[in-house]
């Protein structure tokens, strides 16, 4: 039998308590256990400022408060500066009051909101406070003369709520005053027509001389009364997109539905005031509350799934710390940052902008930018990305780019421009709904003229149907939805589209063109054998080579960092351009790079067998001292990306400009059969254009300058994730992720796509091309009609959004990176 005791529970968070810890909170006479520092100074602020009614109304345990919270009184007083508040803090009234919306970390319950509006609303300057519990936002405004942004953020710290500035920017905005708008249109139709609904149905099932003339009288009037808000509020949407279709003269969905809406109700109006015909205010009150909460659900779904307008664009933090040439530290907003200036990162603190590590070595969290969930090891001298998230050390970074230069920027303007145009076959599927709503039209007056020799009462209602229930919302939404939520998925996995066309040539390719360096190899050298010559040992020779590359920006001169030290400090460096390094460690000479450049005359070989790849030697005054191997090693997915693309029955071909022993061992290795060495920039073109007049489609995979030609000869152009600026603006995708395998995914999302793409409008032609001849022979009432019309736009935004839950199939199996030459 076990003598272990169950720990104690944390009375404020809930997390286990520490054997013998020493943190409580008397409450009630009743002394409770802490589990920690920050724990005990939340409590108590929240108990010495007469608030304990928090712990008696709370129904949810709230998140374990940050211990290091005094650390980021620096990082709140950034707020304070009015450049920066000019973003988010608005003016509230005549008396010189401002308000901000804030972003609440840590919300649990109603408990929480509580404790946050009885804490500020106590503090001198606040002159209200609410929180929006649903979206974890609080509204605060604040006398600026007797409180400090920043002091106020300092109180929700202290009781354990983190806060940021939430300031959308114009397109969300305009968005989600959109979506209030769309809500409030819905409940006023949901309103009506349950109230319609309710005074017709009397009318439907009574039998002649059940209700009297003055009844339905009231009755049609009621109704009358109830459908105009409807009308011309609710149905407000369409009659305006309509106006605008027949401005410029181009036939969209809503003009069928404006003329069954507008016609119905001017019908049964005149029905109404002039006693004469039937009303159907009912069918426009219904099929106007179903039209919407079509396209209300249509929506709601394409925004979760596709493009968001600031998802990358508030990335960025707000605030930076900047060291100055003293060594001192200063806050200040992000967006002040310059190249060139060094700033300190912090564990936890998000990286402000593009920069290469000075100091320091971390794991850094770019999930937000790659798709990569697993944090990446960034090191002295590796480039990192604004936006990414510091997890372990501190970093001291020299800053390259900076707010609207930084790389995140980059590729919310690639994205908004493949946003701003439609690939073929959405502009072939916007034609078509333009075309079927001009023979819709004509159908319509036809099927009118037939049912008024037929039966003139049924006529009306025989029109709305015809107009409604062939709407070709769903063909219209057909292609558009789908690439969406294609577009969507890609970039989850790291593939940023940047032409509208990409994804739909990328899903009838047929060949596969990789570069070699930067491509299939990481581009970076790296050293694979030290082979000492003499009695210098291997950490000695390394170390030396590393100080003589220590101000070197040369590929190679990377692969020498990880060997730095710091106590050995070369002098004189010179560098001979194609040859190496020279320079003086404690007043002798050494020299590294090629052997005859190192040694003059002869030079031993190494003892060892060689390799293929590049070998470099260190001399001391003209003695030979250590050879040096450096090889390019591959991709760690590089073969499960060729074998999973041959698998499915793509050609895979290697085109590189380096030398043939190179190129073959890298093609032989990789299982790819077609293979070019030596090809100049003129060559890969030619190449690509002779495969391309046999009829290929092409994809073409590179990183640097020499790759941009073919690049842009390519019918889709896909750049590396370290790719120059050029190769990024002639591609057609950028890889945002370094890993090979996701161009295999972001075939298939675009071969998936277009099957998506292929069934909607096949769905969409089969269901107006059948319910017509059932409409127009009065097969279908009006309510039905607008409930067919929604279901087939749902049905096809519900497949698009198949593509959501879209996943790869298991990779091949693959091994660990073998070095092979640049």
């Amino acid at each position: 039998m076990s003598d272990a005791t169950p720990a104690l529970a944390c009375y404020h968070c809930g997390n286990p308590v520490p054997p013998a810890a020493p943190w409580t909170i008397t409450l009630d006479d009743h002394t409770h256990p802490l589990c920690c520092p920050g724990c005990e100074a939340v409590a108590h602020a929240i108990v010495d400022g007469g608030l304990e009614s928090y712990y008696r109304y709370r129904t949810e345990l709230p998140e374990r408060p940050d211990e290091r919270q005094e650390a980021k009184a620096d990082t709140w007083s950034v707020f304070d500066d009015p450049g920066l508040q000019a973003q988010f803090v608005h003016p509230d009234g005549d008396e010189g009051h401002v308000k901000a919306t804030l972003a609440i970390e840590g919300i649990t319950c109603a408990a929480c909101a509580w404790l946050i509006e009885h804490r500020l609303n106590a503090l001198a300057g606040i002159t209200s406070s609410a929180v929006n519990l649903t979206h974890h936002r609080l509204r605060v405004s604040w006398d600026p003369k007797q409180l400090k942004l920043s002091q106020l953020l300092a109180e929700l710290a202290a009781i354990g709520y983190d806060a940021q500035p939430y300031e959308p920017d114009q397109a969300q905005t305009r968005m989600q005053q959109e979506e209030r708008m769309n809500v409030r249109r819905l409940i006023i139709a949901a309103v009506g027509m349950m109230q319609v609904m309710m005074f017709s149905i009397p009318i439907y099932v009574s039998g002649p001389g059940e209700i009297s003339d003055d009844f339905y009288a009231l009755f049609h009037w009621l109704s009358f009364a109830l459908a105009t808000p409807v009308v011309f509020f609710s149905a407000q949407p369409f009659f305006r997109n309509a106006l605008r279709d027949l401005r410029t003269g181009v036939l969209g969905m809503d003009v069928p539905v404006s003329l069954a809406i507008g016609g119905a109700y001017l019908a049964s109006s005149y029905a109404v005031l002039f006693d004469i015909g039937e009303v159907y205010f009912d069918s426009v009150a219904m099929f106007t509350f179903f039209l919407l909460f079509g396209r209300y659900v249509e929506g709601r779904a394409r925004r979760r799934s596709g493009h968001s307008g600031n998802a990358l664009s508030g990335v960025l933090p707000v605030s930076a710390t900047r060291l100055e040439s003293d060594g001192s530290e200063r806050i200040l907003p992000a967006s002040e940052l310059a190249a060139g200036e060094r700033i300190l990162i912090k564990p936890g603190h998000g990286v402000p902008a593009d920069g290469i590590i000075e100091e320091g070595e971390s794991s850094l969290d770019e999930s937000m930018l790659t798709g990569e969930y697993l944090p990446v090891t960034r090191r002295v001298g590796d480039t990192i990305t604004g936006g990414s998230q510091n997890m372990e050390n501190p970093l001291v970074v020299r800053v390259t780019r900076a707010g609207r230069d930084a790389r995140v920027a980059g590729i919310v303007d690639l994205t908004d421009r493949a946003f701003a145009s439609r690939p073929r076959l959405a502009q072939m599927a916007a034609r078509m709904a333009h075309l079927f709503v001009l023979r819709l039209l004509l159908v319509t007056a036809c099927v009118t003229i037939a049912w008024w020799f037929i039966d003139p009462s049924r006529m009306l209602w025989v029109l709305l149907s015809v107009l409604v229930v062939t709407c070709p919302c769903a063909l219209a939404l057909a292609t558009p939805a789908a690439l969406t939520a294609g577009h969507g998925q890609l970039r989850k996995r790291g593939v940023l589209i940047t032409r509208a066309d990409a994804m739909e040539t990328l899903s009838n390719v047929t060949r596969v063109i990789f570069d070699k360096t930067g491509t299939l190899t990481r581009g970076e050298m790296q050293l694979t054998q030290t082979q000492p010559v003499g009695e210098l040992t291997r950490e000695r020779a390394q170390a030396i080579a590393a100080a003589l590359e220590a101000h070197s920006e040369h590929p190679i001169a990377r692969a020498f960092r990880p060997f730095r030290d710091a106590t050995l400090q070369a002098k004189d460096i010179r560098s001979y351009t194609g040859q190496g390094l020279e320079g003086t460690l404690n007043g002798t000479r050494w020299r590294l790079g090629k052997p005859d450049f190192a040694m003059d005359g002869a030079t031993p070989e190494p003892a060892v067998a060689p390799v293929k790849g590049q070998w470099l030697l260190l001399s001391e005054d003209g003695a030979p001292r250590a050879w040096f191997g450096l090889h390019d090693g591959v991709r760690d997915d590089a073969a499960a990306t060729i074998k999973a693309l041959q698998d499915k029955g793509l050609k895979v071909e290697l085109l590189s400009g380096d030398t043939q022993d190179a190129v073959e061992s890298l093609a032989n290795q990789l299982d790819i059969t077609t293979w070019h060495a030596g090809t100049s920039p003129e060559g890969k073109l030619a190449r690509m254009k002779a495969l391309q007049a046999a009829g290929e489609t092409v994809v073409m995979i590179g990183d640097g300058i020499n790759d941009v030609p073919v690049l842009a000869g390519a019918d889709v152009a896909i750049a590396m994730n370290g790719a120059t600026d050029l190769a990024r603006t002639r591609a057609d995708a950028v890889l945002l992720s370094p890993r090979l395998m996701r161009i295999f995914e972001a075939i298939e999302i675009s071969r998936a796509t277009r099957r998506i793409m292929r069934q909607n409008m096949i769905w969409s032609v089969c269901y107006n091309v059948s319910a017509l001849p059932l409409a127009a022979m009065g097969l279908v009432p009006p309510w039905l009609a607008a409930i067919g019309m929604s279901l087939s736009s749902l049905v096809v935004v519900g497949n698009a959004l198949r593509l959501s839950r879209w996943r790869p199939q298991p990779a091949p199996t693959h091994g660990t990176s073998t070095p092979v030459t640049a």
